[in-house]
């Protein structure tokens, strides 16, 4: 493991920030709260440690913490609650989705992101970690035993569909968002393929009735891997410090800046709170809007 973690001399855009500061409220189930008053739309974050405070420890940090420095606190408060080591499957089990739904009011947005946690499968029982979810791209199920106890594992999708629904019921609005990259540099030229959980939030999106039912899709995965291309590889190695999965502050903070990037070249309404321009965001840091096909939802 190196021991230096590198930040290059190019100029960010709205401040180089290093540690995530208090105004992006970290999530417990004692301590989970909307907006300051209920008078500004508050953005829950639900993913895993790849988003979440303290990310996979040893020096990383999750991109969520990053978030609110691209909205103006009196117009949006970021709640990440976002916790490591978590699918689609267990964020689900233990009630995460139901917590955060449970504080949802009108105007609200709920970002969703997972994967990198949901991928295997629940048989055999006895290998079953209780986080990878059932095979598939429907309604297929997986009956396993997990934790002394029946249980019927659905499929990414609709893990996705049925958070989703919940929160659109009180209001909000939902962004699926796909998975960050492992390491694209990690084994020397650069190297980028969107993983099946690309997909399936873009199908979950489309199932859910898109925009004209207020849920949108960000290409994350490809906006941070386009960054991570610009960066170079000295950079971008030595911002995983622990792996080829968990980002150190720096990169966290780059990978925040790319999904608000994909947020403005999408059509989310939520685009309109951030504070900087897409010509501001576009450049070469952070590179460039993708393809409609790859940012627009069907």
């Amino acid at each position: 493991m190196k021991s230096t973690i590198f930040f290059p001399s190019v100029a960010l855009f709205t401040g180089a920030v290093s540690t995530p500061q208090s105004n992006t409220k970290n999530w417990t189930h004692d301590n989970c709260h909307s907006s300051p008053a209920h008078l500004i739309p508050t953005i829950f974050l639900a993913g895993d440690s790849t988003e979440a405070p303290g990310g996979g420890h040893n020096g990383t940090e999750g991109w969520g913490q990053y978030l609110q420095y691209s909205f103006d606190l009196s117009t949006a408060f970021v709640n990440n609650s976002a916790f490591a080591g978590r699918s689609a499957r267990s964020f689900t089990r233990e009630g995460r989705f139901q917590a955060i739904a449970d504080l949802v009011k009108p105007g609200d947005w709920v970002i969703i992101e997972f994967g990198h946690n949901d991928g295997g499968s629940p048989y055999p029982a006895s290998s079953d970690t209780g986080r990878a979810d059932c095979p598939g791209a429907g309604n297929e199920t997986c009956s396993t035993v997990y934790a002394n106890k029946t249980e019927i594992v659905q499929t990414y999708p609709t893990y996705l569909i049925n958070a989703s629904t919940i929160s659109l019921s009180k209001g909000a609005k939902v962004i699926l968002s796909s998975p960050t990259p492992s390491n694209p540099r990690g084994k020397g030229n650069y190297s980028y393929t969107p993983s099946i959980f690309n997909y399936y939030s873009s199908l979950a999106t489309t199932e859910l009735g898109g925009p004209k039912s207020g849920v949108y899709f960000v290409a994350h995965g490809q906006y941070a891997a386009q960054a991570m291309r610009l960066l170079g590889k000295e950079v971008v190695d030595e911002n995983y410090p622990m792996d080829h999965t968990h980002t150190a502050p720096y990169l966290a903070d780059v990978v925040a800046r790319s999904f608000v990037l994909g947020l403005k070249c999408g059509t989310a309404p939520l685009a309109g709170l951030v504070m900087n321009a897409t010509s501001r965001l576009e450049g070469e840091l952070l590179g460039t809007c993708l393809s409609a096909n790859e940012t627009v939802p069907i």
